[in-house]
């Protein structure tokens, strides 16, 4: 359960969180709550979440969008039990996805989830969400190719297209498929520090904090295999942040000029080297102000800023808050919706 500043923590029952199975449901995605959730645990090993799955009907089969059912052993009430809702994206949503309304048996269930409950949605999920009137006045995302048609279904969100999330406190959207894995990170993450969520990231084999946006993977196409890669230039700019590093040494790594090695750099990475250097410094600071006793300007040094000013600017214009105003953030065990965004960039 939720401790009483809203944050589940390890000296209570476990948070809760109740994964919510439409017909048409996409088996990869509803099994995203469980595989990130479920790995989160304490370093004594004791499970941080209970994650459960239930259903709109009464409990039985639920129609997958694959070649199978799936049989949930929980019907909607379940619902009530939750600290946190989530809901995949289905591939039958009928009303919900062409007028933007629920049906009476979808309505019925969600009047089970109990006020200050936070929901998550995964891909089109968000339309059960905006159907209900949650996302109204809000900013959300969804699957690039189906925003433009929320946007026009729901006139009362503002739809972003091109994030791979957005936390907006008690209520967070994703983009599609594989996005649902960012956002459960981040929430472990928000929820318990970027130890944790690393360690479910380590074990699921995924990036811990991948930051972008979705417009890359419609906008950008994957370079020819045939190309040499930058792949030991970042190797070797990821072991050296704190020092100072020119494009000249990066570019050195690969035996390239600098233009080709730019070029390179942008048709794998879709930012520029300096762009992508910056980012990892951000990140860099990220972790040492969450997990360091180290000032802030020991932070700075370390992750390659030089001084306290500079890296402040630089976090301003990544996550908007101050490098206090961040570990003052995670060391209080505050919500962290001041994180309501995935950059737009591909690190």
């Amino acid at each position: 359960m939720a401790s009483e500043t809203g944050i589940p923590n390890a000296t209570t029952a476990p948070h809760r969180v109740v994964v919510l199975a439409l017909d048409g449901v996409i088996p990869f995605e509803l099994g995203i709550a469980q595989r990130i959730f479920g790995r989160a645990r304490t370093t004594e090993g004791t499970c941080l979440y209970e994650v459960v799955t239930a259903s709109v009907r009464p409990p039985g089969p639920v129609r997958s969008d694959a070649d199978f059912a799936i049989l949930v052993e929980n019907g909607p009430e379940c619902l009530a039990t939750a600290d946190t809702v989530v809901i995949p994206a289905s591939y039958e949503l009928g009303p919900v996805y062409e007028e933007g309304v629920l049906t009476e048996e979808l309505a019925s269930a969600l009047a089970h989830i109990t006020p200050g409950t936070r929901l998550i949605s995964i891909c089109t999920g968000g339309y059960v969400l905006a159907a209900a009137g949650c996302l109204d006045g809000r900013t959300a995302t969804t699957h690039w190719a189906s925003a433009e048609h929320f946007q026009r279904l729901f006139p009362r969100v503002t739809v972003d297209p091109e994030v791979l999330f957005i936390d907006d406190g008690d209520i967070l959207t994703s983009a599609g498929v594989a996005a649902g894995l960012d956002l459960c990170l981040h929430v472990v993450r928000r929820d318990h520090g970027a130890a944790v969520a690393n360690e479910v990231a380590r074990r699921t084999l995924v990036p811990p904090h991948r930051d972008g946006g979705q417009a890359q993977y419609i906008q950008r196409p994957v370079p020819a295999p045939q190309f040499a890669t930058t792949t030991a230039a970042r190797a070797w700019a990821l072991a050296r942040l704190h020092e100072p590093i020119q494009l000249r040494d990066m570019a050195d790594q690969e035996s390239m000029s600098v233009r080709t090695f730019t070029r390179r750099f942008r048709e794998e990475v879709g930012i520029s080297p300096g762009q992508w250097l910056a980012q990892q410094r951000v990140e860099r600071a990220r972790h040492l102000l969450e997990s360091s006793d180290l000032s802030v300007d020991g932070v700075a040094r370390d992750a390659g800023f030089g001084t306290a000013q500079s890296m402040r600017g630089h976090l301003q214009a990544a996550l908007g808050v101050t490098p206090t105003a961040y570990r003052r953030t995670f060391r209080a065990g505050a919500s962290g919706s001041l994180l309501s965004r995935a950059p737009r960039s591909l690190p």
